[in-house]
């Protein structure tokens, strides 16, 4: 053969004066190392598979042999072996030390250990070290003359591939099959990379060659961040694997077309390669993938061309297969998977749960509001779901204090993501619409967990669908109300803004407005919606007041801040020593003038923005007494007084002054040396409360009044003696006797605030149409509840609770007779089956026949309720029941003589009709008219769940179907409440804390963080005995409505200004008055029909009053009321009462009750026994008494010449509404 042919001479070769390539020897290297190695591979399994198949039969002979042999039972039992044995145990130490060195070969080189991970990664950091040099050898010629210890970079790719030879070894070692193992990608790499280096250093010669094939390390990429725990999703993980096989495959077949395109082909002599470079072959297989191919570079080789025919079948399927499948990995990657970085000196807060484009414009709408001052806080959204377009949108305007990042709560890495061990609070937002509330709880629970058990200390505040899941939060050990965490319970608040708007028709939109943040809109036509507006503009705050108001009462400062500020200061935080350090803080709500401000009292405010509120701040009697404008009250130079932080609550309380001398407590010698000496006690004993305050004064006379009573010694200790308040009703003449026999009668349940019975079963209650009809009913309260046995309830025990709240009298409750499926009664009634004068109708509310029964005409309140609005998709249906059921209501026509003869066939007039009885005077809530003819004059409040369908509940409203809920004529006249205006509570309760138990405390008739832990344990209210401080938690204040046509304030009723009425009602009884519910057309010069009003909160003072008007106003609680009792009977279709059409239960003084003579307690018991045997027959569904307290028939015993001497005595020095500071000057 020539040697031309074998080994080719080129001139290009400079370290060669003859010009010969040695680019053979470098080949031959790697394929003799790859093909040899495979040999022997080959050769070794071919032994050792003909050793086994010819050794077979002798290994089964000698098995048997060593079954039948006794001596090798001994040897395997560990007898010693003679000498004979030895060979036998020379293979088994040796396949021993194979073991243990392929074990420690494994460890090295797996991921596992510390030492195999460190290993891995370096292996892989070498190896693109390695690519890089090939990467800087390309611009060379393929082959050249360089010399070991002059070429640095030579010298490198040396050390490397020494470190992947030994590392081969490792790898060889530890590998089961050593076949695989030598047939693997990284074994035919390493082949063809590290023989080559070692040639290249015994012949001084550099071939660049196969050391492209580095490249392929790359596929390595994905598990080497693996091992690192940089890559923990599928989806990175994937979208790593995907480029990096992408990539490898490119580079390495750019790496073969520039080895054959350089050189040209050996059978052409190498005469018709070209000069590529490295980067022009990366370029050359791209646009040949892509199928693009600009013919601007192209192969000339043969091998080349060769390469490129099967390169573009292979390169084009991954091309159309990769390629696709990563830009939509990378185009599904989180948009907002980043993390929050905190801004110095700018709080954060993080909202997550229900995040939707509706809930979070609600949301920003009042946190952002205008009204508030500047709003330095910066909210950051977490929700598992990317924004929709609309509310990226919305982020986007609110891009200066709004960020959304995609992630669960449930997730530590996000929460960590989102600061939230930093963050302010956490708000929870809850899907209002969703067909199971339980599940949203749960849902809403379980992200409370996941915050709290990651940041033990974070404020939550979290929306809650069901009252009874409240109690799930207590479990949760770091769960604590008092450092700020509330959870608003829709239901219960709803509810209770319903059950208020019972006792005060439109209370429900006056609230619902002064929680909510609305814009002043200006209307210059005289319209209803003008003064509808202007209340509207007002919301709730709070601010300290000045120390210009210490030591005034409540009722002085409330004057004065709504004459000289133009505010209205309708409560106060005052906070009770109780122990050393601890105090503990309560909301009083117009307490009374018996209250004195102290240094840093917290008030409660109405007002139109939070500039106006720091006037009560700022107000310094001696810089601003002769200001009128109040805009003009700011910050002065004046100094102040300070008290120290440490001065109990009472030391400064002695700034009060004595009611009896007017001195202050200290210098006041109408007081005994002994209370002097105990008022620290006292105030220890009895602290100030939510409930009641009293001061110093006022206890004094209390325990001066008993000791007088009772004939105890004047200078007897006042710890020997019992200590009576204000508030006690044994203070009241003519009521010793009726609370002494209410003490061994459980009237109320454990706390005390609300009226209480025995559980009665749903049967007792349960009225049929023809028994409804023969009861008279008038005054109550109607609720028509849609609902059956598979509805979600909706919590019928928060609507009851606040009409059976303790600061009413017995008598004033009004009944509530339930409309509805008797199915869905059946599952709430265990939650109600505690409260008086309840009662259920089963059938439905469209009925007008069952409307009829229960005297809808003459009802105080209608409440239309739906347990199925949220199992409807089409949001327009969900409220199609209660509008219904408002519709058939409105069309419906009464007789007016219907009601009037009912009630002259019982022998008395229904309560609310008789205008001579006390009880229908203008002071004691909402008179009724004299009767309703009309369904559209029944007053009624229906719950709408959306809010555009408040369109179809007037028909004679020109609303438009985008109009926001609260400019609507329905809501304005308070007929229509939805759950959607209780969103703002959210932002409401985070900037002040307080609002939500204020407004608690005014809706849902006292209910407690106690009572809600008794609740959580039991699911039922605890009846208990009434004591001194139970019926001390009835003195506390409630709403009502004052009519101006008649009473006391009729004068101002007619042209009068709202502002004198205001100083009128509190200077002379205590009633803090808020707004007008107005006729709806009594701007009009003139007379309408429309019987319809609307709410008007806070108006100036100069409003101009017009005697329908009627004043919303917080009550005092009037101990003399209880002394008057009306009653409720119904017709007796029984043959013991057949000479009387019905059996009327006569009014019960309540002077007598202990005085009964033994003959009048034998007949009642003989009554009571005849009612017992005739229960059957006959049913009492209304009764003055609470059950099994009191007979029902008695025979009246007259009062004793004393006891109506003394109430005649207290009724000449009363008015018909005692001012209560008259009261406390005659206790």
């Amino acid at each position: 053969l020539d040697m031309d042919v074998i080994i080719p001479f080129s001139p290009d070769v400079p370290c060669d004066n003859n010009g010969q390539r040695m680019w053979w020897a470098f080949l031959a290297s790697s394929m003799v190392t790859f093909f040899g190695g495979l040999f022997i591979i080959l050769l070794w399994r071919t032994l050792k598979y003909l050793w086994t198949v010819c050794c077979h039969c002798n290994i089964k002979k000698k098995e048997a042999q060593k079954v039948n042999n006794p001596a090798n039972s001994q040897a395997a039992d560990g007898t010693p072996k003679g000498p004979d044995d030895k060979d036998e145990v020379v293979p088994a130490s040796e396949v021993g030390w194979m073991t243990s060195v392929k074990d420690w070969a494994g460890v090295m080189i797996s991921a596992q250990t510390l030492t195999g991970r460190v290993l891995v990664v370096l292996v892989f950091a070498l190896s693109i070290g390695a690519l890089g040099i090939y990467f800087i050898d390309s611009s060379d010629p393929i082959e050249s003359c360089q010399n070991f210890y002059k070429d640095f970079t030579l010298q490198i790719d040396m050390a490397f591939n020494v470190f992947f030879l030994l590392y081969f070894g490792l790898r060889f070692i530890a590998a089961n099959d050593k076949l695989w193992f030598w047939l693997e990608v990284n074994s035919v790499v390493d082949f063809f990379t590290v023989p080559p280096v070692f040639v290249s250093v015994y012949l001084n010669r550099s071939w660049l060659g196969l050391r492209f094939l580095r490249a392929l390390r790359l596929i390595q990429f994905s598990e080497i961040l693996q091992f690192l725990n940089i890559l923990k999703t599928s989806n990175s993980i994937k979208l790593v694997n995907l480029c990096s096989i992408f990539i490898s495959t490119w580079l390495t077949a750019a790496g073969f077309i520039h080895l054959v395109e350089n050189s040209g082909d050996p059978w052409e002599n190498f005469q018709n390669s070209q000069s590529l470079s490295y980067w022009e072959c990366v370029y050359l297989l791209m646009v040949t993938m892509s199928t693009v191919g600009y013919g601007d570079v192209y192969a000339k080789t043969t091998l080349g061309r060769l390469f490129m025919v099967f390169f573009i079948l292979g390169g084009l399927a991954m091309f159309a297969s990769y390629v696709p499948e990563i830009i939509e990995l990378i185009g599904n990657r989180k948009k907002y998977g980043g993390s929050y970085s905190a801004v110095n000196g700018r709080k954060h807060i993080v909202v997550c749960g229900h995040i939707t484009l509706e809930s979070v414009s609600n949301f920003l709408k009042d946190f952002l509001h205008k009204d508030r001052d500047d709003v330095n806080v910066e909210i950051v959204f977490l929700h598992n779901i990317s924004p929709n377009l609309e509310l990226e949108a919305l982020f986007k305007r609110h891009f200066t204090q709004v960020e959304f990042y995609q992630g669960s709560v449930l997730n530590p890495h996000d929460l960590a993501r989102v600061k939230i061990e930093s963050a302010d609070a956490c708000l929870i937002l809850a899907n209002k619409y969703c067909p199971d509330p339980d599940a949203e709880d749960a849902s809403n629970i379980m992200r409370v967990i996941s915050i709290k058990n990651y940041s033990p200390k974070i404020r939550i505040i979290t929306q809650m669908l069901q009252y009874h899941n409240k109690a799930h939060l207590l479990n949760i050990p770091s769960w604590n109300w008092k450092e700020g965490d509330d959870a608003i319970c829709l239901a219960e608040l709803k509810a209770g803004f319903i059950a208020q708007s019972c006792l005060a028709q439109g209370l429900s939109t006056m609230l619902a407005n002064l929680f909510s943040m609305r814009s002043f809109i200006e209307i210059e036509e005289d319209t209803w919606q003008k003064y509808y507006l202007e209340g509207v503009a007002n919301e709730m705050y709070t601010e300290y007041l000045s120390s210009a108001f210490v030591g005034l009462s409540f009722p002085t400062v409330c004057e004065l801040c709504y004459v000289k500020l133009k505010l209205l200061l309708i409560a106060i935080e005052n906070k009770s020593e109780q122990g050393e350090s601890r105090f503990v803080f309560g909301i009083l709500i117009n307490p009374g003038n018996h209250v004195k401000m102290q240094e840093g009292t917290l008030g409660f405010f109405i007002a139109s923005d939070a500039k106006e509120v720091k006037r009560a701040f700022f107000y310094c009697k001696a810089c601003h007494d002769d200001i009128t404008d109040p805009k003009r009250i700011k910050k002065c130079g004046c100094k102040r007084r300070e008290y120290t932080s440490k001065m109990s609550v009472y030391k400064r309380m002695k700034l009060a002054c004595c009611f009896d001398c007017g001195r202050s407590e200290r210098d006041c010698s109408c007081m005994s040396g002994s209370v002097h000496s105990n008022m620290d006690t006292l105030q220890r004993a009895y602290p100030l409360s939510s409930v009641s305050v009293h001061d110093c004064a006022t206890t004094f006379r209390a325990c001066k009044l008993h000791r007088s009573t009772h004939s105890y010694p004047f200078n007897q200790p006042v710890s020997q003696s019992p200590i009576l308040f204000r508030h006690d009703p044994l203070l009241i003449p003519g009521n010793e006797q009726i609370e002494n026999m209410d003490m061994n009668v459980k009237q109320y349940d454990s706390t005390g605030m609300f009226h209480w019975c025995p559980s009665k079963e749903i049967e007792k209650v349960i009225l049929t149409r023809s028994e409804a009809s023969m009861t008279v009913l008038s005054g109550h309260v109607v609720v028509c509840i849609f609902g059956d046995v598979t509805s979600a309830l909706v919590g019928l025990r928060n609507l009851v609770m606040p009409l059976r709240a303790s600061n009413f009298h017995y008598h004033e409750l009004k009944p509530i007779v339930f409309v509805g499926s008797l199915e869905y009664l059946r599952r709430e009634w265990e939650t109600l089956h505690n409260f008086p004068k309840v009662s259920i109708l089963p059938g439905t509310p469209l009925s007008r026949a069952d409307l009829r029964a229960v005297n809808i005409n003459l009802c105080d309140m209608c409440v239309i309720l739906s347990a199925n609005q949220n199992n409807i998709d089409d949001a327009s249906l969900q409220d199609k029941e209660c509008i219904l059921a408002s519709l058939n209501i409105k069309s419906m026509q009464f007789d007016d003589s219907i009601g009037l003869l009912q009630a002259n066939s019982q022998g008395f007039t229904p309560p609310g009709m008789d205008r001579s009885s006390p009880d229908s005077s203008p002071v004691h809530g909402l008179v009724r008219q004299a009767s309703v003819t009309t369904g559209s004059n029944i007053p009624i409040i229906t719950e709408l769940v959306n809010d555009s369908n408040v369109q179809f509940l007037d028909q004679d409203d020109d609303d438009d179907p985008d109009t926001e809920l609260y400019l609507t004529q329905p809501f304005a006249c308070g007929t229509a409440f939805a759950v959607s205006v209780l969103d703002s509570l959210m932002s409401a309760t985070y900037f002040n804390d307080n609002i939500l138990t204020l407004i608690r405390t005014l809706v849902t008739g006292g209910a407690t963080p106690e009572l809600e832990a008794l609740l959580a344990e039991e699911n039922a209210l605890r009846g208990g005995y009434s004591t001194p401080q139970t019926l001390a938690n009835r003195d506390r204040c409630r709403v009502a409505q004052l009519a101006l046509y008649d009473g006391p304030f009729a004068d101002l009723g007619d042209g009068g200004c709202y502002g004198d009425l205001f100083c009128k009602a509190l200077k002379t009884y205590n009633m803090l008055c808020f707004g007008i519910y107005r006729l709806r057309d009594a701007h009009l010069a003139t007379p309408s029909q429309c019987t319809k009003r609307y709410v008007i909160t806070n108006p100036p003072y100069e409003f101009e009053l017009v005697p329908t008007d009627l004043i919303f106003c917080l009550m005092q609680f009037d101990h003399n009321a209880g002394q008057s009792r009306a009653s409720l009977s119904h017709s007796s279709h029984s043959s013991h009462s057949s000479s009387k059409k019905s059996s009327s239960v006569h009014s019960i003084p309540t002077t007598n009750r202990q005085n009964r003579s033994s003959k009048a307690r034998e007949a009642s018991h003989k009554q009571n026994a005849t009612r017992m045997n005739r229960m059957s027959q006959e049913r009492k569904w209304f009764t003055d008494e609470p059950e099994n307290a009191y007979p029902r028939n008695i025979q009246i015993k007259p009062m004793s010449t004393h006891m109506a001497n003394q109430v005649n005595q207290y009724k000449s020095t009363s008015s018909l509404i005692p001012p209560i500071r008259e009261v406390e000057d005659e206790c």
